[in-house]
């Protein structure tokens, strides 16, 4: 077993969580290379679910590219739930990460107008079930919800209660998952 808990020769899932800021991606991109290299697979795939929403948006997508420069990802934007997008940078070869479960679950929600939560939660569910089964290893990126103690709209209550469902399932699925606080991770699991 290697120092990150990964077993050579298995395909892993890990998972990241943690608040705004707090580290979450530098430490998720680092343990891709770091898995990337141990295993010696010759890709990294960086699945980007983030749409550029206004100048605040522009900046962290900015920010995140500065971030993994120079790294060796190859960059895949996927908004959206869509294997097709994947059929031709998949496979047992790359290490995928999957930046970020708020993001995606945020577009499924709302970019596609879906009511009914269960069939947002299921289609995220099953995105994560495709990557795992076509990649050397999966790390996905999350956030915290509820933690910070506010009390938010009805729609935005919709949102928070769908991401932490998926955050609980994804964590159960997970081999391991760490929370990222102030650039320290903890193993969760």
């Amino acid at each position: 077993m290697s120092p990150d808990g990964s077993e050579r020769g298995r395909s892993m899932f890990y998972l990241v969580t943690g608040g705004s800021a707090g580290g979450k991606s530098e430490y998720a991109e680092a343990l891709a290379v770091r898995l990337a290299q141990e295993v010696g697979v010759g890709r990294l795939i960086y699945l980007a679910a983030m749409k550029p929403y206004g100048d605040e948006g522009q900046r962290r997508i900015a920010r995140h590219r500065k971030l993994r420069a120079g790294k060796g990802f190859m960059t895949v934007e996927s908004a959206l739930c869509d294997t097709e997008i994947l059929k031709e940078q998949l496979g047992g070869d790359c290490v995928v990460l999957l930046e970020d479960l708020m993001n995606l679950t945020a577009n499924e929600l709302y970019d596609r107008r879906e009511a009914a939560q269960e069939a947002v939660f299921t289609r995220v569910m099953e995105y994560i079930c495709h990557i795992r089964s076509a990649a050397a290893h999966l790390i996905a990126v999350t956030g915290d919800v509820f933690s910070d103690g506010i009390g938010y709209d009805e729609e935005t209550g919709r949102y928070t209660e769908l991401l932490g469902n998926i955050n609980r399932s994804a964590a159960a699925q997970a081999d391991r998952v760490w929370e990222v606080v102030c650039g320290i991770p903890i193993a969760v699991k």
